[in-house]
């Protein structure tokens, strides 16, 4: 029986952050080498630190990736003060067992003939590097904390930040 090896704790806590906010903006370099972003559903992040999304098979965003495959993903939750910056190498499947595996209902407006739809395909980032901000405290502190430090001249320091790289 295959064990499989647990996410590091920085690792675990980015997982944490994108499950929690989900929707994060996809960003890929087009043709005239411009950065071009979109919001996809991240589906799945797994132990070894690969996001998984839905898409198309044929779509702007999996011919940029063809191009180049550096990627990144942002996530925001800025009423919790959280935010993922995800880095790392997109590579476009046609893996059903995958599609089985991630499918949500709540992709059948963009997939309407459903996991059966023959554009489908899952699109995997495989983490290199994330950084998280999470903040722990509530509005209020941290309204009260960015005042605090603005008049006595300190330097703000609310919730973690951490670089995380990804070993496997």
């Amino acid at each position: 029986m295959e064990t499989k090896k647990p996410l590091d704790p920085g690792m675990q806590k980015v997982s944490e952050l994108v499950e929690q906010i989900r929707i994060g903006m996809l960003t890929t370099q087009n043709e005239q080498g411009r950065l071009v972003s979109r919001p996809m559903a991240a589906m799945k992040f797994d132990e070894e630190g690969n996001l998984w999304f839905l898409t198309k098979s044929h779509s702007p965003k999996t011919d940029h990736i063809d191009r180049n495959y550096q990627v990144n993903v942002a996530f925001a939750h800025p009423d919790k003060a959280s935010y993922v910056s995800i880095s790392g190498e997109a590579q476009e499947l046609h893996d059903r067992a995958k599609i089985e595996e991630i499918w949500s209902p709540m992709a059948k407006p963009w997939f309407p003939e459903g996991k059966d739809d023959p554009e489908l395909a899952v699109l995997k980032v495989h983490t290199e590097t994330a950084e998280y901000w999470d903040s722990t405290s509530s509005r209020m502190i941290r309204l009260f904390e960015m005042a605090r430090a603005a008049l006595t001249g300190d330097t703000y320091k609310e919730g973690e930040n951490k670089l995380v790289e990804n070993p496997s």
